[in-house]
């Protein structure tokens, strides 16, 4: 009996060490093979802009101001039919891909056309469509950890780990991309899992940190938006408490047009004339406001560096226009994500506030009265952080990026907080609409779905 005792001890002391080695094996496995997918997706991107727009991206030229019109023209509406005839296919002829909150659930996700759906969503990126590169490493990153879980549940890997580490993936591969490890784990935890344990912060941070470290050895660490040096004072917090709520509301109409357009993206051969035409209304807007082409980064940085009054009501203008333009493409049939493109809305709001802002403390100066200015691209990222935090309706994810890719200052997280919060208040009157407005009691699609996936 002794005997028996001690071998049963011992097989169950195996049992219980086996899972913890195994999710560090998946986890150090995973968060370098979503590394090398996020910069291999990275270095596509930059050789698409260089090759169909002349240009090489960096936080000094975000978008292709110095390439002639007519070329413009050519790389976007070229990109735009090239997508749609690929997408046409694989929506019709080829096995469906799911989508990340689908595969957390337990779909597979077929390689091959996850491979080519993920590689046409940043070549159309890099055509100059008007339309966000986050969904593909994410979703690269979702193959990855369903391959993982299916090859390696020999080794102690069970059903219950697979939501964890095909989120973690997912993450991870947000992370390697934008060289941001608490953003990609909080997109982890925050939008797919919605629950906190220690397994799942223990795998989730480190899965992304190692993707970020990948990843930045593959196409660098710089900044993606480049900022002022100035200190965040604590006047800006009285901008935050007007400019916020604002930037909060436009987030949930943002949210809710385009779960609008994705709920009647075109699928069926229509896509072959949609796509293309969207891709040609964006290339007439870029002749006169080329900041509007690709996923938001240039609009987003312009409002960052704006000084002058007249400059930012221009931005306000091309803010409104991307915003359209990224709704018509996604319901004209691409895939992609609205997180970038969220940015360059909030900033661009967020930019034209803090010009009037900064007027009237000019006016109060001359008049003897005492309003402290304050600078452009502060308030920039303040829009952007309230309004990307009510399109997503993931505040903590939203505070996380804007500090990570911008390197911001500790000083940033509490007038930044507050408006991650206010931003996120501001938005539930819209998104709440959506409810009280169905007379047949539907679940609105604009609230936080049971998978926790924006559907864009």
């Amino acid at each position: 009996m002794n005997a028996q005792f001690r071998k049963a001890r011992i097989r169950q002391s195996n049992i219980s060490w086996r899972r913890p080695l195994t999710m560090m094996l998946s986890t150090l496995v995973l968060g370098v093979a979503t590394g090398l997918s996020s910069g291999l997706l990275a270095l596509l991107l930059k050789s698409v802009e260089s090759l169909f727009l002349n240009f090489n991206e960096s936080p000094s030229l975000p978008g292709p101001f110095n390439t002639p019109w007519l070329w413009r023209t050519a790389s976007v509406v070229i990109g735009g039919i090239i997508a749609a005839v690929i997408w046409w296919l694989l929506r019709n002829r080829a096995k469906t891909v799911p989508t990340v909150g689908q595969a957390v659930k337990g779909r597979d996700m077929p390689v091959w056309q996850t491979i080519v759906h993920v590689s046409t969503q940043i070549f159309l990126v890099g055509t100059g469509a008007s339309i966000g590169r986050e969904v593909a490493p994410r979703e690269a990153g979702a193959m990855l950890g369903g391959l993982w879980v299916r090859a390696c549940r020999r080794i102690g890997l069970r059903e219950d780990d697979r939501r964890l580490l095909v989120a973690a993936a997912a993450g991870a591969g947000f992370a390697g991309i934008y060289i941001s490890p608490l953003t990609g784990a909080l997109f982890s935890i925050e939008i797919l899992l919605k629950r906190i344990s220690t397994t799942t912060v223990a795998v989730s941070f480190s899965m992304a940190a190692i993707a970020a470290w990948v990843g930045g050895m593959i196409h660098g660490t710089d900044p993606y938006y480049a900022t002022g040096t100035q200190d965040f004072q604590t006047p800006l917090l009285l901008f935050v408490l007007i400019a916020a709520p604002l930037a909060g509301y436009i987030g949930g109409c943002f949210a809710k047009a385009t779960s609008w357009a994705e709920q009647r993206k075109t699928t069926d051969v229509h896509i072959l004339w949609q796509l293309p035409l969207a891709a040609l209304l964006t290339a007439v807007v870029s002749i006169w406001g080329p900041a509007v082409m690709g996923n938001g980064r240039a609009l987003a940085q312009i409002a960052m560096n704006a000084t002058q009054s007249p400059a930012v009501l221009s931005i306000v203008l091309l803010g409104a226009v991307k915003a359209v333009l990224t709704i018509l493409t996604i319901r004209s049939g691409a895939s992609g994500g609205t997180l970038t493109p969220s940015i360059a809305l909030g900033a661009s709001t967020g930019a034209a506030l803090g010009a009037v802002w900064n007027l009237a403390a000019q006016n109060m100066t001359t008049s003897g009265s005492t309003l402290p200015g304050i600078p452009i691209w502060q308030c920039a990222i303040v829009g952007a952080v309230a309004l990307l935090s009510a399109s997503q309706q993931a505040p903590l994810m939203a505070l996380m990026m804007l500090m990570e890719i911008s390197h911001l200052p500790i000083t940033a997280l509490g007038p930044l907080g507050l408006a991650t919060c206010l931003g996120v208040v501001s938005s539930r009157l819209v998104l709440a609409s959506s409810v009280s407005g169905d007379s047949q009691q539907t679940p609105s699609p604009f609230l936080p779905k049971s998978d926790g996936l924006p559907r864009h």
